[in-house]
């Protein structure tokens, strides 16, 4: 029976396969972990495969990757295709799981290049991860034309009270430089309506 309604199919550029190798990938600090979703928001960007934004679910104890992510906004016709939250659904798909933090799962961190914004931070608490890494803060984004939403003011205070450290500032001038090379060479910023009624 054919439904009236589409289905929903969200996935990641066919370059990620290049990017990750097929033995995995295992990071043990978080300034490497920083360095590998910088360079798939860059290729992300090189590629024409959307924004510039990178982020991966890492075992927060081991550093093995468990899911990248990239925003995919544009070409998937998605708001929500965010790299936070490609990341946390295909963490949730391959571990079978919807929850990150189930009993009997490692401890998982969220490694995103630019700190989240209101809809990525209210997805968070429900993905089950236990750490949130960032790179670029929302000023970065917001200075370069992206429309961040409006988050609670002490979010990190937030997130620590429901369980999950927050680390800042990881590599955050490299990846504010992603956002900005985007932004100077035209790419369609795809946010709210700043304002407009």
């Amino acid at each position: 029976m054919k439904h009236r309604f589409p289905s929903i199919t969200l996935g990641l550029p066919e370059w990620m396969d290049d990017s990750v190798p097929h033995g995995g990938v295992t990071l043990t600090s978080a300034d490497a972990r920083m360095e590998f979703v910088i360079m798939l928001s860059k290729r992300n960007v090189e590629e024409g495969t959307g924004g510039p934004f990178g982020a991966a679910i890492f075992e927060r104890d081991s550093g093995r990757l468990i899911a990248p992510g990239v925003n995919r906004v544009v070409p998937a016709s998605c708001s929500v295709a965010h790299a936070e939250m490609m990341a946390i659904m295909v963490a949730q798909q391959v571990l079978g799981v919807f929850d990150l933090g189930g009993e009997g799962l490692p401890a998982c961190e969220l490694v995103t290049t630019t700190e989240p914004c209101a809809m990525c931070l209210g997805a968070i608490p429900w993905s089950g991860v236990r750490r949130l890494v960032c790179g670029a803060r929302k000023e970065d984004a917001e200075a370069h034309g992206f429309d961040e939403g409006d988050r609670v003011v002490r979010w990190v205070d937030a997130l620590a009270g429901r369980g999950i450290d927050v680390i800042q500032d990881v590599r955050r001038e490299e990846a504010a430089e992603v956002l900005r090379q985007y932004n100077a060479m035209g790419g369609l910023m795809y946010n709210g309506r700043l304002g407009d009624g």
